[in-house]
């Protein structure tokens, strides 16, 4: 039996992967994987492995990784590991926390609750949590750790436009901002939106002035892109002097990406919770500290 805890990691993630393990000093092993023809999958895990084991995945694109956790988190157990921590950098299924319509499934709980029938602590990072106050109430696990990725976008903002003034596209993203304009003394408002559906919002911009600013929208995640580029034709034509964008996860489905800077973007930022070609900061440090808290915290009880 191993002693040392183990980061376990799927192909495409990597990347990430070492420089989380790198960070948290813990060995990294790849999970093999086998598409069968019909679609199901078969995965492999080490034969031998220690009493902690982290299983790295980012849960964009979330149904079949979903399906992939149940078969490592299970298999991990039957090899003996006793405390299992599941990182994932962007969480998926945390918008649907009530059934706004009868017979709603309410898809933040159903899959709170099986990733906490599988894993013992989840480290994430900015969730996309709405009517639900700590992401335990969420997924109910002994140990669940919230990162926020507003310091480390603070400081490259503060690099690249000192002056910047913060804007979030919506009061949701008030959270983010301000912790972020807070480190660097930014002035900051957000947007009042309002959403007809996936792709239909109405954008006001919020009564402090932006004609002559550096205006930076910050935001936990972008998807369709509908909402930042709304925001930004409505501050260039408010006169502001150029709009970027700093994002936590960039999901960016389908066109969103060209959308935005169609709109008139000018710079996106954002972090490696997903990966995208707009990633230029790294989570791996805050992730590799919270994993060694946990593994402390397991290795004393």
């Amino acid at each position: 039996m191993l002693s040392q805890p183990v980061l376990l990691c799927f192909e495409n993630e990597q990347e990430s992967a070492a420089r989380i393990a790198q960070a948290a000093r813990y060995p990294l092993v790849r999970i093999d994987r086998h598409r069968f023809p019909d679609g199901e999958i078969k995965l492999r895990l080490p034969p031998s492995l220690p009493d902690h084991v982290v299983i790295l995945r980012t849960l964009n694109d979330p149904n079949e990784k979903l399906v992939e956790l149940l078969l490592a988190a299970q298999t991990a157990r039957e090899l003996d590991a006793r405390h299992l921590t599941l990182v994932a950098p962007y969480l998926g299924y945390m918008r649907q926390d009530v059934a706004f319509e009868p017979g709603e499934a309410i898809s933040q709980r159903i899959v709170g609750q099986f990733l906490a029938s599988l894993f013992d602590a989840v480290i994430t990072v900015d969730p996309h949590l709405h009517r639900v106050a700590t992401l335990q109430q969420a997924v109910p696990v002994a140990n669940a750790v919230v990162l926020s990725a507003a310091p480390l976008l603070s400081d490259l903002i503060a690099t690249h436009c000192p002056q910047a003034m913060l804007v979030g596209p919506d009061e949701e993203s008030k959270q983010w901002v301000a912790q972020a304009a807070m480190r660097h003394g930014f002035d900051y408002a957000v947007c009042h939106k309002v959403r007809h559906g996936d792709r239909a919002v109405e954008i006001a911009l919020p009564d402090l002035p932006v004609a002559g600013r550096q205006v930076v929208l910050l935001d936990d995640v972008v998807s369709t892109g509908n909402t930042l580029a709304q925001a930004t034709r409505q501050l260039l034509a408010a006169g502001a002097a150029s709009v970027d964008v700093a994002v936590t996860h960039a999901l960016f489905v389908a066109d969103a990406w060209s959308m935005i800077l169609n709109a008139g973007v000018r710079e996106v930022w954002s972090t490696d919770c997903v990966k995208h070609a707009s990633n230029a900061v790294s989570m791996s440090g805050p992730i590799g500290e919270a994993l060694i808290r946990i593994d402390a915290m397991t290795t004393t009880r």
